[in-house]
Formats: structure tokens, sequence, C-alpha cells
């Protein structure tokens, strides 16, 4: 009975008992972690809130910088009587809403190379881009190369003087042209010509 007593009184003098300082020390270090944890996830989530608004900026810069067609586009035959095959097209663009100027440098004569629109042409038997095309503002304009708000601007591309590959461009042949600026979506304009050569055939 007596060891037995013993027994007991030496098993409790075995144990170690947890102080004040380790378990400040352990409560410190836990929330030095959280802390850590929680600027981390905070840095995340400002840094993807800050690209989103980027993002979203640079979507409304280029939807501001879009163009549309205005009016008709015009196809002019060659000087033949009756003429045989499509000489020029004319097309007017503006700005499709209130936003930034877009560069409509031509890319014709002493201007080629300068240009920042950049204009192709797609037929049945040739494609060619950054093409010769020619400008002449309608209306208000402050005479620079510039489409602003308000202004309007007519596109002449010499269709016969590309020298397509196909040959020149007859009755009922298609062609499609592109408008592609430096900033904003692309204008693409694809026409079927009608089944006799017009000197001025508006094409639908």
């Amino acid at each position: 009975m007596i060891k037995l007593i013993k027994a007991m009184r030496n098993l409790g003098r075995a144990e170690k008992g947890m102080t004040g300082l380790e378990t400040a020390i352990i409560l410190i270090a836990f929330v030095t972690v959280a802390a850590v944890f929680g600027y981390a996830v905070l840095s995340a989530g400002l840094f993807s809130a800050e690209r989103g608004k980027e993002t979203i900026y640079a979507g409304l810069n280029e939807a501001k910088s879009n163009m549309e067609l205005s009016g008709s586009v015009i196809g002019l035959g060659d000087a033949a009587n009756p003429p045989t095959y499509l000489d020029k097209v004319k097309f007017t663009v503006k700005n499709a809403i209130a936003g930034n100027p877009i560069d409509l440098t031509p890319n014709s004569g002493g201007t080629a190379g300068t240009n920042k629109c950049v204009i192709s042409i797609t037929t049945d038997g040739d494609y060619q881009n950054d093409i010769a095309w020619t400008t002449a503002f309608i209306g208000t304009d402050n005479g620079n190369n510039l489409l602003e708000t308000g202004e309007q601007c007519e596109i002449t591309i010499d269709v016969h003087g590309l020298s397509l590959a196909g040959g020149d461009l007859g009755a009922n042949k298609v062609f499609s042209i592109q408008v592609k600026p430096a900033l904003g979506s692309t204008i693409t304009i694809q026409r079927q010509l009608p089944p006799a050569i017009e000197p001025v055939m508006d094409l639908h």
C-alpha cells in the first residue's frame, strides 16, 4: 500500500505545466501569422480590383474610338460607254460616338507609310493589305487628318489602280473592304456588283 502511494506521488512530479509567458508567445505567433495572411489576401483583392478597373477603362477607350459608315457605299464605273468594270469605291465614315479622334492620314503619294489606318481589299482572286486610298472631309472640319466628333470623311479607293490578280471587278463580282484604324474596331464592307456596271452605283 505504501509503495502504491509513493508511485502515485512520483507520477505528479514528472508533469510540467505551461507558464503564462509561453501562452503569450504562442498567442502572438498566431496573431502575427493571421495578420500576414490577411494582408496577403487583401493585397491580392486590391490588385485584382485595380486590374479589373484598368480593363474596363481600356474597353471604354476602345469603344469611344470606334467609327462607322455614314450613308451609302458608292461604286464608280470606268469611262467606257457602257462601263465594264468597277473603277473606284467611295464611302463616308464618322465617329460612332463622341469619343477619341481617329487618325485618317491616307496611304497615298507623299503620305504613304505614315498612315495609321490600314485598308485592305479581298476579291475572289486577290488579297491586298495596306492599299492606297485618299480622303476628303465633308462639311465642317478643322483642317487636319483626325476624324473628330461631328466630322465626316469620304474615303476613295482606286480599285482599278490596284491591278488585282483576278482582274478588274466586273458584273456580279463580290469584293470585301476592311478599314482598320489604329484604335477601335474594324469596319468590314462586303458588296456584290450589279448585273450591269453603271457610271454611278449605290452598292447595297
